[in-house]
């Protein structure tokens, strides 16, 4: 499902708001995880799942062509860890 589908299915599902108050409600909810995100935060969501950072070191790599050594830098990612219920729901 994308983004323009989840907001189209929310709309259809709630018929008393409009189309652009249902897209201006799924950004709202997904900058403010992003922003959570970049700040350090975990976002939960009881149920569903948690959104973390992970941090990873810096690392000598390798080129899978050539062999050669490469210096990885250090990173961060998000991370998606799922709730007990979705996991319940999707294994039933």
């Amino acid at each position: 499902m994308t983004k323009s589908e989840l907001i189209q299915r929310l709309a259809d599902l709630n018929p008393h708001l409009y189309l652009r108050d249902v897209e201006k409600i799924v950004e709202t909810v997904f900058d403010e995880i992003s922003d959570a995100l970049v700040r350090g935060d975990r976002v939960e969501l009881r149920g569903f799942g948690a959104f973390s950072v992970k941090e990873r070191e810096a690392r000598l790599g390798r080129n899978p062509r050539t062999g050669a050594s490469v210096q990885v830098e250090a990173k961060r990612l998000p991370f998606f860890k799922t709730g007990k219920a979705l996991r319940e729901k999707l294994n039933d």
